[in-house]
């Protein structure tokens, strides 16, 4: 795992460059977004971060697609968040999305796929940093970035990349101009120093 910021660690797996954000809290929880993409990618996971002394307090999924809704035995029973948008996605799409995982990443707990609750307000509760929602309509209904004012990480979901082009949400009443729209909500965030996307790799930002 790489620390892109102090207490912010992201971990990239060979599948599609897929990454892990963890949030450390002060008392030794953290939060963890987006847990890839195989069996042996999230059994590595649990052991680092044990070997950290951290135990994950909290989950995050930026959007309902397979790769982004799975999660281990390993990592503790947590409360696991979504919008309440992704999570009803996420519910009306499970047999799909399961089939997906099954056959890109196979032998993942099915009883714990997509098992998400709709995160009341704009802010994920937990002990340790701010992390701050910014819902959209873009990649993926209900996306949702995170970011985290205290270190000014973007969390930016599959947005952006460096590693592949983002797709558009095909099914979508305006694919181009939802993808626009959202692309500007996150831009226009104040404060941001490091973008993670959810392939690729970590950049920080030149500013001014």
């Amino acid at each position: 795992m790489d620390e892109v910021a102090p207490g912010v660690f992201v971990a990239t797996a060979e599948l599609y460059a897929t990454t892990t954000t963890i949030v450390a809290g002060a008392d030794g929880g953290c939060l963890v977004i987006d847990p890839a993409v195989t069996v042996a990618d999230l059994a590595a996971l649990a052991s680092r971060l044990s070997a950290r002394r951290l135990r994950p307090a909290v989950g995050w999924s930026t959007h309902p697609h397979w790769d982004h809704l799975l999660w281990s035995r390993a990592l503790g029973d947590v409360v696991r968040y979504g919008t309440p948008r992704a999570v009803t996605v996420a519910a009306s799409q499970l047999p799909a999305l399961a089939g997906e995982a099954a056959e890109a990443a196979p032998g993942h707990d099915p009883a714990l796929f997509a098992r998400l609750e709709p995160l009341p307000g704009r802010e994920i509760g937990w002990a340790g940093p701010r992390a701050v929602v910014i819902p959209h309509d873009a990649h993926a209904p209900g996306h949702g970035a995170v970011f985290l004012p205290a270190t000014g990480v973007l969390v930016a979901g599959d947005m952006c990349s460096d590693a592949e082009i983002p797709l558009l949400d095909r099914d979508a009443a305006d694919p181009f101009g939802g993808y626009r729209h959202g692309l500007g909500v996150l831009a226009g965030l104040p404060g941001v120093r490091v973008v993670v996307p959810g392939h690729g790799r970590p950049r920080a930002l030149l500013l001014e």
